[in-house]
């Protein structure tokens, strides 16, 4: 006889909490080991428990799913993450996918569509409701075109004027970056000027405000 797939829902809604957990009992082929309130006590219980799948809200206080689902992967990389959420809430499930979960359910789905996204996270497969594709594939594409963005606005600077341009974004003075850099506050300025002309902006704080829109940050 297979052996059962260990569950674990960390949902901080009572009600649906409760709901879930009736309903995968209900299943011969699934072992509801723990149902929690928070990510923070999702963690903790994992480590004990040692579900194979979890069911993770993104919304619970505390902890949130996202912050969840990254240290479950970091700490215990073979636990599947199937993320419960609702319509609508894209940017949450694009982080989540960074995070490492491997299936998403809207809270509203039947049954036999929660308990097929729990099956196919524990064979290592992905489950997305039908509606949540193509919103999904959208934000992907945005990601990706504000990406090529970002290379076309700093791809007339060099390395060093990338640098320094994080340097600016980060709020320092032409002595700090100097410093940091090993370069003259000559050198510096020089590199400031051309970054200017370059990126047309008036001033450090338009640069700034330019590589903060476009994801550039200190590294």
């Amino acid at each position: 006889m297979e052996e059962k797939i260990r569950v674990m829902i960390a949902e901080d809604d009572s009600l649906l909490r409760n709901t879930l957990s009736e309903l995968l009992r209900m299943d011969p082929a699934l072992n509801l080991v723990s149902a929690v309130p928070n990510g923070e006590q999702a963690i903790a219980e994992a480590h004990i428990l040692k579900p194979q799948v979890v069911l993770m809200d993104i919304q619970m206080p505390r902890l949130d799913g996202i912050s969840a689902t990254r240290q479950l992967k970091e700490k215990s990389p073979e636990i599947q993450v199937v993320i419960l959420t609702k319509f609508g809430d894209d940017e949450n499930v694009f982080a989540a996918i960074k995070a490492g979960a491997i299936g998403y359910v809207l809270k509203d789905a039947g049954l036999d569509e929660i308990r097929n996204a729990v099956k196919s996270a524990h064979h290592g497969d992905g489950a997305m409701n039908p509606a949540l594709v193509a919103r999904v594939l959208g934000e992907f594409n945005r990601i990706n075109k504000a990406a090529t963005e970002t290379r076309q606005v700093f791809q007339e600077l060099s390395r060093r004027e990338v640098e320094v341009l994080e340097c600016i974004s980060a709020g320092m003075k032409n002595a700090a970056i100097a410093d940091k850099l090993c370069l003259s506050e000559k050198t510096v300025k020089t590199h400031v000027t051309a970054i200017f002309k370059k990126l047309q902006v008036n001033d450090r704080t338009e640069a700034a405000l330019l590589a903060h829109k476009k994801g550039l940050t200190l590294s």
